[in-house]
This record gives C-alpha cells, sequence and structure tokens, in this order.
C-alpha cells in the first residue's frame, strides 16, 4: 500500500526536514486533552471526542514508518508490473460487470468514466483487497503528536472526528493507512471533508463499507480537479531519430498537431483524434522505454498522487479494463538506481565539468540537464535518463 495516495503533499511530508525532538511518551494524554478546545470549536462533541480517543495510546509502528526514508526507488517497469498485473487487470474486467449500473450513474453524475474509476481503485486498495489495518484515530493522533508535520496531521486528525460527528462512519471501522488514508479509494480526512459523495443518499459518505459511496467520492475528486469527460489520459507514441530529448521535461506543452511536426507518431499506426489538444512529452525510461504524449487528464491523476509512475499506472489499468492490450514498446530490464547511486553519478559528473547542482541523490531538472550534456560529449543518445549502465560508464572514466 502507498502512503496517503490522495495527496500529493504527504507524499512529501518527511522528506527533507530536519528531526524534530519527540515529546515524552507520558504527554500523550495531556497533547489529547489540549486537542479539546479546537475539536470542539469544529463542531465535534464531547461524547465524540471522548469516544475517539478511549483507552487511546501511541501507536511505534507508526512513528517508525514515518521516520523511514526510501533507499531504493522501484523502476518503473518492475512498478508497473505489479501495479497492472494480469491479476488486476481481470478483476477489474469483473467488477466493470459487477458494477455496471452504479459506474453508469457515476458517469452520468460526475462526468468520469467507470473504467478510470475502477483503475483508481484497483491501485489504491487492490478493489478492497486491503485497505489498511490502522486505526485512523491512533495513527493521526501519533503523527499530530510525534512527526514531522505535528500541524499537517493536527488538522486531519480534527478532520477525522468531524467525520465520525457527523456520523459517516465509527472509531472501530475507520480503518486505513499508518499515515491516514482511509477506505476503499484511500481518502486523507480532510479530502473526505471537501469531496466525498453519498451517492445512495443515506446521509452518509462511507468509503469504507459502501463500494458505490467509495467510488463515486474518487470521481467527485477527480470532478474538481479538472477531469475532461470523453478525453483519455494520453497515448504512446514513437519518436524519430535524433529526437531533441530536453523537449521530454513533463512541462513543454504543445498541441499533438505540433508534436506531429517533429516526427513523433502515435503507435500502431494511429491517429489523434484531436490534433489541438495539448500535451507534454513523457519518457519514464528514456530512450530504451515507451514515449508517451500526456494530455490534461494525467495532470488530474496526479492530483490523486503527485508520482508520474502512478498515474501511468491508472491510465494504463483503466485502459486495461476497457479491453485494451500492453504497451507496443518494451521496458528496460535492469536494476533501478539507489538514492546512493545517483549522488555518486552526480559527483562523478561534476568531476567531467557536467554540474547537477550538487548532489541531493534526486534525479532533478538540473541532473538529467547534467547528463544530456555529458551523454551528447560522448557521442550517446542525449535522453537525460540515469541508468545502471550510464554510471558504470562513468565509474570507468568513459
Amino acid at each position: 500500500m502507498r502512503i496517503a495516495p490522495i495527496f500529493a503533499a504527504l507524499m512529501l511530508a518527511f522528506a527533507g526536514l530536519a528531526t524534530t525532538p519527540a515529546p515524552a511518551a507520558a504527554n500523550f494524554g495531556q497533547f489529547i486533552n489540549g486537542l479539546w478546545p479546537e475539536a470542539r470549536a469544529k463542531g465535534v462533541s464531547r461524547a465524540t471526542f471522548e469516544r475517539a480517543f478511549a483507552g487511546l495510546t501511541p501507536d511505534s509502528k507508526v512513528i517508525a514508518q514515518s521516520k523511514k526514508q526510501a533507499e531504493f526507488v522501484k523502476p518503473i517497469w518492475e512498478y508497473l508490473g505489479t501495479a497492472v498485473s494480469d491479476n488486476r487487470v481481470t478483476n477489474g474486467r469483473a467488477n466493470k460487470r459487477k458494477y455496471a449500473n452504479v459506474l453508469r450513474q457515476i458517469e452520468q453524475r460526475f462526468g468520469v468514466e467507470g473504467h478510470v474509476v475502477l483503475a483508481i481503485w484497483g491501485m489504491e486498495t487492490n478493489y478492497g483487497g486491503y485497505m489498511g489495518k490502522n486505526n485512523a484515530i491512533r495513527a493521526l493522533a501519533t503523527l499530530a503528536y510525534d512527526s514531522h508535520r505535528r500541524a499537517f496531521f493536527r488538522n486531519e486528525l480534527l478532520n477525522a472526528l468531524l467525520i465520525l460527528e457527523q456520523g459517516h462512519t465509527t472509531p472501530d471501522r475507520m480503518e486505513g493507512s499508518w499515515a491516514g488514508a482511509m477506505g476503499h479509494t484511500q481518502f486523507m480526512p480532510s479530502s473526505f471533508m471537501s469531496y466525498s459523495a453519498d451517492f445512495n443518499g443515506d446521509g452518509r459518505r462511507d468509503i469504507w463499507t459502501n463500494i458505490p459511496d467509495a467510488l463515486a467520492s474518487t470521481a467527485n475528486y477527480l470532478r474538481a480537479f479538472g477531469w475532461r469527460t470523453g478525453e483519455t489520459w494520453g497515448y504512446e507514441v514513437r519518436l524519430p531519430r535524433g529526437f531533441n530529448y530536453a523537449l521530454a521535461d513533463e512541462r513543454t506543452e504543445r498541441t499533438l498537431r505540433q508534436w506531429s511536426e517533429l516526427g513523433i507518431r502515435r503507435v500502431r499506426d494511429r491517429a489523434f483524434p484531436r490534433p489541438g489538444d495539448k500535451a507534454v512529452l513523457v519518457v519514464p525510461a528514456g530512450a530504451r522505454g515507451p514515449a508517451f504524449l500526456m494530455l490534461p487528464n494525467f495532470k488530474v491523476i496526479k492530483r490523486y498522487n503527485n508520482a508520474t509512475s502512478y498515474a501511468l499506472g491508472v491510465g494504463h489499468l483503466a485502459d486495461r479494463i476497457l479491453g485494451g492490450g500492453s504497451f507496443a514498446a518494451s521496458w528496460p530490464n535492469e536494476p533501478g538506481m539507489r538514492r546512493a547511486d545517483i549522488k555518486q553519478m552526480q559527483t562523478l559528473l561534476a568531476q567531467r565539468g557536467f554540474s547537477a547542482g550538487g548532489a541531493d541523490g534526486k534525479a532533478g531538472p538540473k541532473t538529467r540537464a547534467a547528463i544530456r550534456a555529458y551523454q551528447q560529449s560522448v557521442g550517446l543518445e542525449a535522453d537525460g535518463f540515469p541508468s545502471q549502465g550510464l554510471l558504470r560508464r562513468l565509474r570507468t572514466g568513459g
């Protein structure tokens, strides 16, 4: 399970921040009592407040998770192999048949296609197969008490109390990830308050046990961030030889017609249905992997989880659920890059006069530009992609 997938802010919650000294464990009860004035001001009753925190203690496992630093970033081809597995596609198609009427109504009401909603459900919890076993109140209280982002989680905790006050669920059923993301499609409490939907009109927005409510909530979220009905997320494309990969920065936006004028073609000789649509070029694995022109709906998916691999997984899974096939181009078959590998690459590039602006272990725009400059200097295809093969060449002085 991913960490709080609905908010990009949560993905960055712990990155690059100094460790904050933890308050003494004995003060947890005092911390809870100190929440009461804010909870009361938000509309939480004393009865709800006491029921939520009855017998509550900090969760040491949550604290450990919050301080865990990922040293290895799974290559996108490995990530997609799990995210869009044959089993997940099969189950997605089965759920498409099972919830056909619900999905049709959701599309009519919110303007978001059913296969897209199903793909997010599949990516987040494997269609409800695992929604997290952490008590959300305990997890959020622990993080609000002892984490790098206490103010952030304090606000989420207060919203979680308000969810209980409004009767959408009960404390024992409010389960989710260690970071407080909840239900079938993993909403943080503040997102729940803003975007969740009562599909069946029973007065509750139950994303934990009511699948139609959860799917409708996801559709409402996507609609709120600008989902464009009837349009896809993007197209797999072929790039011409000698293409300028500096344009593949996920920010340079051109119409599909303009990209076509640069020699880019849709795979399998298909035409672009709306040549005037604007798109950005994404090459997640560099010159040796598939390339994509991403449309505005791709950006909307990234509002759910601000990771290119995640959004590509959702889009591809949605297409597969609808009956589409695999990508036309193959992915590289090599190990991914650890943070330490990228740091070493940045150092070696700088030693050769191609500064990446420091060695922080992150392959950002400056690092990719430095890689492209180095690749050009030695006659390689300048895609700016950090790979183990390139690192080996730098290590040997090539």
